[in-house]
């Protein structure tokens, strides 16, 4: 195919001041605007939606929810009917060259079976099992929250709080199929949201026949977020739960869950205070982020099913969202700055999300201000996601 000559010449707005029509000065490194705002500046690469990678490319016919053609493991870019337009999603430009997920060094401190079992707990008592009482007012911001983040999905517009930017730089993942297919939830015609939610469930099967002990961190990582966000569309976007179809997907998402973890949840530096590299770090951050969306959005279906609600102290000792500047690195080097910043902070071991749940009575008045100012400190560089958490525990549990 012969290319434009306007092609490489004509530089386009970022993602975010084309998504808000707005004027970008178009600097590479990142834009005013978005420097102003705090926003992650992404560019959109031509060649990623013009030449899709052969044999994962499958088109979708909304009125029969069938495809034409589909890769062997079910994932893929994928073009939809001329009502929901191309689906494509930016990736930082130059920024992400170099990235080695192969042979992470992480760890997992926790029993992760007990995550598996996780949906067996308003059956069979387990010994430190503990009901959260959620207020009314904290079960309707879950509820929005989550469903603010099916939108994003759907909508394809900003990133998933719990993905990371450089997760999308992986094309015919699980991730990227599942990212592509949200947009049939995106305003589907009437009558169309049960074949739309067919195509989803129609993926989830391709995920769950794939053995996932046998995959990589990055593949376990990314076919238990794309599970996830087709449950999270399902529900808020296409009006298919609850009942015993979200019981039973629920259950598949904590095995998956179970498999990611077990495959490490924490750097294996972490216990040394030293930097791990920047590919453990996303994985293991991703990773965490994506577990605790999970428990909120287990909190929220067994909700809607009048079931109780638990404390999951399965996950007692795990560290709760890193700091946003980490979070938002564009670079290596700007990502291994500010963990030296990090480090040195935190001289002691980096906040975990047990120390956002109710005081312990045995804690004396000395160690509940010690954790306060340890909560404080926290807060003090944390992102929407992670202000998010402590809106949700602060409000269950009481002032921490």
């Amino acid at each position: 195919m012969k290319t434009s000559r306007y092609a490489n010449t004509r530089q386009k707005s970022c993602q975010q001041c084309s998504s808000a029509k707005a004027r970008c000065d178009r600097k590479q490194a990142g834009c005013s605007r978005c420097a102003q705002r705090g926003l992650v500046c992404t560019y959109a690469v031509a060649k990623a939606a013009s030449i899709p990678s052969p044999g994962s490319e499958f088109s979708l016919n909304l009125n029969t929810a069938e495809p034409v053609r589909s890769s062997p493991h079910g994932t893929g870019t994928v073009a939809f009917a001329a009502s929901h337009g191309a689906s494509s999603f930016a990736v930082e430009a130059d920024t992400h060259d170099g990235l080695d997920f192969s042979r992470l060094n992480l760890t997992c401190p926790i029993d992760v079976e007990r995550i598996q079992n996780r949906w067996l707990n308003p059956y069979f008592e387990q010994p430190d099992q503990s009901i959260k009482q959620y207020p009314p007012m904290i079960k309707r911001f879950v509820f929005r929250i989550l469903k603010s983040y099916a939108a994003m999905a759907a909508r394809g517009r900003a990133t998933l709080p719990f993905v990371h930017p450089t997760q999308l730089d992986v094309p015919g993942s699980y991730l990227a199929t599942c990212l592509s297919l949200a947009r049939v939830s995106d305003n589907p015609l009437p009558g169309s949201e049960d074949a739309a939610a067919a195509i989803l469930q129609r993926e989830m099967d391709a995920i769950t026949a794939q053995d996932q002990e046998d995959a990589d961190n990055v593949t376990t990582l990314a076919a238990f977020q794309a599970y996830l966000i087709y449950i999270l569309i399902l529900f808020f976007r296409l009006n298919q739960g609850p009942g015993p179809l979200f019981r039973s997907a629920m259950t598949t998402l904590q095995g998956l869950a179970c498999v990611a973890s077990r495959k490490g949840l924490v750097c294996a530096a972490d216990a040394t205070h030293t930097r791990p590299r920047w590919e453990e770090w996303i994985v293991a951050e991703a990773k965490r982020r994506t577990l605790y969306v999970m428990y909120l959005l287990d909190n929220v279906l067994s909700d809607q099913e009048n079931l109780p609600t638990y404390l999951g102290t399965e996950l007692r000792g795990l560290p709760v969202a890193s700091d946003k500047p980490l979070w938002q690195a564009h670079t290596r080097a700007v990502w291994e700055r500010d963990y030296n910043v990090f480090l040195a902070e935190w001289s002691e071991q980096a906040l975990t999300i047990d120390e956002l749940w109710p005081v312990p009575p045995e804690m004396d008045d000395a160690g509940i201000v010690r954790r306060r100012r340890r909560v404080d400190h926290w807060l003090e560089n944390q992102d929407e996601f992670g202000t998010m958490l402590f809106a949700v525990t602060g409000c269950t549990h009481g002032s921490v």
